[in-house]
């Protein structure tokens, strides 16, 4: 009897202290959450991205709408997109009509501008005959006023020689007008022969454009090679009955020797995206095809490549190894995998390991008293990793995750944190 009670009591004190011990753990378990780690180890480290684009001649000759006309033409016809042409074909023509009709308005008021002109002289030289006929009777009649003129007093009255003496001044003052009368009306005549001459070489000039214009309205091929049209922003060539401004570019006339890719890299992809990458390029019409090539260059800012889409890209130009004219036309559309990174035993860690800390970078290394900041300097991304290139070394335990901050959730099992993060041991 005495034994059993015994027995009893004492799986009563176990069972309690279990229970003592579950609590306390559950308090501690709440109150100091244990924080995930993983331990950092080198593997290799391949970052690919892809693109998609077309190719493009390295060197083509750009054909525009001629700058001599000031004005818009009118598209009239063209060539179809890709036509082969030889030296002087047309590639496209404008329509003549508004030019035509400049050109005739030009001749007319040239011809209006002449018949007013001659008409001018007509009426100049006529009116000079008069006023030298008006000059020339002023002058003789001066001339018999002052041969004439009553000046002895003994035969004739102080009358008639304050008579004479008047009679000499008005002829003077009429032979003085009559002579800047001509002079006058000779300097005014000159100046509307002058505007008439203005006039005309307006019309002349109306008339030269027009020609100008006519003469340029056939766009023609420099040299051999495709004709490639420039598009707008939705994919469109210049068509039948377009309206165009002087100067746009209209085609390419490529030449076919040496081909490179244009290609557009998603601005998330384009991480570490630089000149000299390698990569390699595969033709859409022919995917057995596979070219090396090397990253040429890449434009400094991400743009749109549709209108009204807001994705960005990053346009890139890749020089191909080498170009087989049979195949690669421009505007073949082509795939691209361009090599970011290709490392060997890199230090990596899950993107969720590094944090920042007064601007920089870091990461929290485990020590035997809890966790210090660790900064790092970070090389390229790969899919949820980050490479460190200084600050970790291999065998380096670190937190995959900020140890200051409290996370009530968090996970007991370390092992279990780090295969939820990515990461491993």
């Amino acid at each position: 009897m005495t034994r059993r009670l015994l027995l009893r009591w004492g799986l009563a004190v176990v069972a309690a202290g279990a229970v003592l011990a579950a609590a306390v753990w559950s308090l501690a378990g709440r109150d100091s959450p244990r924080v995930p780690t993983l331990t950092v180890e080198a593997r290799d480290v391949r970052v690919r991205v892809t693109a998609e684009g077309h190719l493009e001649a390295v060197v083509s000759t750009p054909l525009t709408a001629p700058v001599s006309v000031r004005r818009p033409l009118t598209v009239a016809w063209t060539v179809p997109d890709g036509t082969a042409v030889h030296a002087g074909d047309a590639v496209v023509l404008f329509d003549p009509t508004e030019l035509e009709q400049e050109l005739e308005d030009g001749l007319s008021d040239q011809r209006a501008a002449e018949r007013r002109l001659a008409t001018a002289e007509a009426e100049r030289r006529a009116t000079l005959e008069k006023l030298d006929r008006d000059a020339e009777v002023a002058r003789r009649e001066l001339a018999n006023a002052r041969e004439f003129q009553n000046r002895d007093a003994q035969l004739y009255s102080r009358m008639e020689i304050i008579e004479s003496s008047i009679d000499t001044e008005l002829a003077e003052a009429k032979a003085d007008h009559a002579e800047t009368s001509k002079a006058i009306r000779d300097q005014l005549a000159e100046a509307d022969l002058e505007l008439l001459s203005i006039q005309r070489e307006r019309a002349q000039l109306s008339i030269d454009q027009a020609n100008q214009g006519l003469d340029a309205l056939a766009v023609v091929a420099p040299h051999d090679g495709i004709v490639v049209f420039e598009r707008d922003w939705n994919g469109e060539t210049i068509r039948v009955g377009d309206s165009v401004w002087p100067g746009r570019p209209l085609a390419r006339l490529p030449e076919l020797d040496e081909m490179q890719a244009v290609v557009f890299v998603l601005e998330a992809d384009a991480g570490g995206l630089e000149q000299g990458q390698q990569s390699t390029v595969t033709l859409e019409a022919h995917p057995d095809l596979a070219v090396p090539a090397t990253v040429r260059s890449v434009d400094p800012v991400a743009q749109p490549r549709l209108r009204g889409v807001p994705v960005q890209y990053f346009r890139t130009v890749l020089e191909l190894e080498h170009t087989d004219p049979e195949t690669m036309k421009p505007g073949t559309r082509v795939h691209a995998e361009i090599v970011i990174a290709d490392l060997e035993d890199a230090v990596t860690v899950p993107r969720q390991a590094v944090g920042e800390l007064d601007g920089s970078p870091v990461v929290w290394r485990a020590t035997g008293r809890g966790f210090e900041s660790v900064p790092v300097t970070l090389g390229v991304t790969a899919a949820g990793r980050v490479t460190i290139v200084e600050g970790l070394q291999p065998g380096d335990r670190v937190a995959v995750r900020d140890p200051n901050r409290t996370r009530p959730e968090a996970i007991d099992d370390p092992e279990a944190g780090v295969r939820a993060l990515g990461g491993s041991e």
